[in-house]
């Protein structure tokens, strides 16, 4: 999940690259993402703004959903037994 958060802490906003033997990868790494966001948006026939809203917005509920697997140990305010 942390490779995830990067990724969508780069989306959000400008990046520095680092100078030296990490720059290549960071260069191959930022590229992938580009060409990613830019297949995402000619598939799905959107703007390559409306394709760092959709991740972020995945981003933000597996976030949601990791939280709750945790678990504090409460019982949910609700819930229904169907039967």
């Amino acid at each position: 999940m942390e490779a995830l958060s990067s990724i969508m802490e780069k989306l959000a906003r400008p990046q520095k690259y680092p100078v030296g033997s990490n720059s290549r990868q960071a260069d191959q790494a930022a590229l992938e993402l580009e060409t990613a966001k830019e297949i995402l948006a000619e598939v799905f026939r959107i703007r390559t703004s409306e394709v760092d809203e959709m991740i972020l917005g995945r981003l933000e509920e597996a976030l949601i959903i990791s939280d709750r697997s945790n678990g504090d140990g409460l019982w949910p305010r609700e819930f229904r037994l169907d039967g």
